[in-house]
């Protein structure tokens, strides 16, 4: 059996999640956000998986946080089993006060004295605060970002963060 070609999103969607396993015979299935925002899931949230939108038609959260949703693109249980797996992005949040990591990656880093720290290259998860890896080989966590102009990430950073890199 021929293995299907990777969906792919629209330009500038993102990555948000996957659904698992059906629940129940009516079509309802659970989600695994890799997101905290759970607005994504609420009614009316429109998702591109395989390669065409679904849109959730109901949504609840259990008591485990666990997140169970039907989506108007299958009405039964059989319909969702070929739903397994099967990724979600959704466009783009406009949150002006969030920090979003497809933001972060190719910019500049500048620490609090104007230092160029180098470039971001990509976003390490990590259960305390997400951690931007740096071309330099520098780690820096996102809770010491300040803000974000254009092409620039600036940084207010503890004496020592960049000294073993330094040396």
């Amino acid at each position: 059996m021929p293995k299907k070609a990777p969906t792919t999103a629209p330009e500038g969607w993102l990555s948000i999640g996957h659904l698992r396993r059906p629940h129940g015979l009516k079509g309802d299935i659970f989600v695994q956000l890799t997101t905290d925002r759970r607005e994504r899931v609420t009614e009316g949230a429109q998702f591109h998986a395989r390669d065409g939108l679904i849109t959730v038609t109901s949504s609840r959260v259990l008591g485990n946080g666990r997140i169970i949703a039907q989506f108007d693109a299958f009405d039964d249980r059989t319909q969702a089993e070929r739903w397994i797996n099967v990724e979600l992005f959704a466009a783009p949040i406009d949150d002006p006060d969030a920090l979003w990591v497809h933001e972060m990656i190719s910019k500049q880093v500048v620490d609090q004295n104007g230092v160029d720290r180098g470039t971001c290259v990509t976003i390490l998860a990590n259960p305390a605060a997400e951690i931007l890896e740096l071309d330099s080989g520098a780690l820096v966590p996102t809770n010491f970002v300040t803000s974000i102009d254009g092409d620039t990430i600036h940084v207010d950073v503890p004496d020592g963060l960049f000294e073993l890199i330094d040396d």
